[in-house]
């Protein structure tokens, strides 16, 4: 027996591994055609809004889930729901606290299928300095170079500590705010 062999199979296991563990394709958003939105109530009234200011560095591949990743960082001062008292407020301490954690971040480390076009997220969310496990399902449709992804989650606001002082109750903000997302992106290079 040839006493390299066993030493060039772990090369080839090694060498195979970090090929399928390479990153995915990395894709740009078009935020023309993307949104960031959420959605509550204020006692008792539905609103929504949005995030004018975000970014997101994805790389993505169905057929490399392992070398998938995605980064989507939000401006938090940059929330807006079309109620000029209500916007002054999102940014203030008792709710984002945009003075001293200007950014939100998702990180997903790591992506499951769910068949079909449904995909699972797994990662990290961080508001206002706190660092929760986020699962964001979402549903993907590629055609050709061009991606379409729609999620929408609900977030327990005070779980992040959004809503401070008077508004720590749900008498008049529901704990639970809903995120919607709506991206296009399409695929870099």
């Amino acid at each position: 027996m040839n006493p390299f062999a066993p030493l060039f199979a772990v090369a080839v296991i090694a060498a195979a591994s970090q090929a399928w563990a390479a990153p995915a394709s990395a894709w740009t958003v078009d935020k023309g055609a993307s949104k960031v939105a959420f959605a509550s109530s204020f006692d008792g009234g539905a609103f929504s809004g949005s995030f004018r200011r975000w970014d997101a560095a994805i790389r993505f591949d169905p057929a490399n889930l392992a070398g998938s990743s995605a980064v989507v960082t939000f401006d938090m001062a940059s929330a807006v729901t079309g109620e000029s008292g209500r916007d002054g407020a999102l940014p203030q301490d008792d709710w984002f606290a945009a003075g001293r954690f200007p950014k939100a971040t998702f990180k997903a480390t790591t992506f499951k299928a769910l068949g079909g076009n449904r995909y699972q997220a797994v990662g990290d969310l961080t508001i206002r300095g706190v660092t929760k496990p986020l699962t964001l399902p979402f549903t993907l449709v590629i055609t050709g170079g061009v991606a379409k992804m729609n999620a929408s989650v609900g977030l327990n606001r005070l779980a992040f500590g959004v809503g401070q002082n008077e508004w720590k109750t749900t008498e008049v903000v529901p704990a639970t705010v809903t995120v919607n997302i709506s991206l296009t992106a399409r695929r870099a290079g």
